[in-house]
């Protein structure tokens, strides 16, 4: 039987991700900094410090991973923190998993994400990108998702939760090439990622209009 790493699995789509891997009777390895309530039986967790992991961690083999690490600058506090956490972390899981035998990576990154942007957020996530692809996975999946929906993950922000109900409004009027910038459920987006456990070789985009096919 393969084995799927995530690293975010206590997130709004990590935590989906398991969920569904688990439904399907996918050995999954779930990395987090403390451990999950009510943990999927067959599923198991390796907890770490981030910081020391960088130095001297490891992991074990495995053939996917998915990487749903992620914080904002409100959370993070200041441009290094979040890039600590949205790139040094998420690269070095990546590099990890790869040094181990994973063959396919899939990656929740963000609708603009351009390592050329002037923008900081979307710049960091183009980088994360870019780097993870000249890693070398035979399989690269990167989803880019507008704003997200759904119950679970971390505590939201007020101004997350007044954008979250004007969401489907807004989505109305992002027609066009705008479309992909739609808001998306979380265990919608979880769906499709899970799906690239069948991903062929080579590296795949995917946006809103592939997150609602069948």
């Amino acid at each position: 039987m393969s084995t799927s790493i995530i690293a975010g699995s206590s997130g709004l789509v990590g935590n989906n991700i398991l969920k569904q891997l688990c439904e399907k009777n996918h050995n999954v390895i779930a990395i987090t900094r403390k451990p999950i309530s009510s943990l999927p039986p067959n599923a198991s967790e390796l907890i770490i410090d981030f910081e020391s992991f960088l130095i001297e961690g490891s992991l074990p083999d495995c053939d996917h991973v998915f990487l749903c690490l992620g914080t904002t600058m409100k959370i993070a506090g200041n441009k290094d923190n979040f890039r600590r956490v949205d790139f040094d972390y998420s690269y070095d899981i990546a590099k990890k998993a790869f040094d181990s035998g994973a063959k396919k990576l899939t990656l929740i990154s963000s609708g603009g994400a351009d390592s050329s942007s002037k923008n900081f957020y979307l710049r960091v996530k183009g980088e994360l990108e870019d780097s993870i692809i000249d890693i070398g996975f035979e399989s690269v999946n990167i989803f880019r998702p507008g704003f997200l929906t759904g119950s679970g993950g971390r505590k939201r922000a007020t101004s997350e939760k007044i954008f979250m109900k004007l969401a489907k409004f807004l989505d109305l009027v992002l027609i066009g090439s705008a479309s992909k910038y739609r808001s998306i459920n979380a265990k919608v987006l979880a769906k499709k990622m899970v799906s690239t456990l069948k991903s062929k070789p080579g590296v795949h985009y995917y946006y809103y209009e592939d997150f609602i096919k069948p």
